[in-house]
């Protein structure tokens, strides 16, 4: 999965405005012979308003939909941020990853140095990683 850089910015900066709650959203985009292509981030509330954990409103979830479909784009990933701890998925984010045809994004401000990976989780299991910054 393609990341530009204004993309990787409008993520940090997002996620350091939520801190020192975890920020999320999607990255939509399209999918091209050369890879999934990330065009736009879709901020949404983290509604539990948590430093360790996050969940978006159903509400919010179909609203994302709609607007990438009006657009022509598809959910390319769920993306949230890890305030204090590294760009990794905890326990919670493999237990709760359950859509198999998109990746999850992990945004870590640890140590005031981000970092941003992808991952491919099937059956709560890390199968492909992707290093993005």
């Amino acid at each position: 999965m393609i990341i530009p850089q204004h993309i990787i910015e409008e993520l940090i900066d997002q996620a350091k405005k939520d801190a020192p709650n975890e920020s999320c959203g999607y990255l939509l985009g399209t999918s091209t012979e050369e890879g999934d292509i990330v065009t736009e981030n879709y901020w949404m509330e983290n509604i539990d308003h948590s430093s360790e954990h996050f969940s978006f409103a159903p509400k919010d979830q179909f609203a994302a939909l709609r607007y990438a479909r009006s657009k022509g784009l598809k959910i390319l990933a769920n993306w949230h941020s890890h305030p204090a701890s590294p760009s990794r998925p905890s326990q919670e984010d493999l237990r709760l990853a359950n859509d198999p045809t998109i990746r999850y994004a992990i945004l870590s401000l640890l140590d005031g140095e981000p970092k941003l990976n992808s991952f491919k989780i099937l059956n709560g299991e890390v199968v492909d990683k992707e290093v993005h910054l």
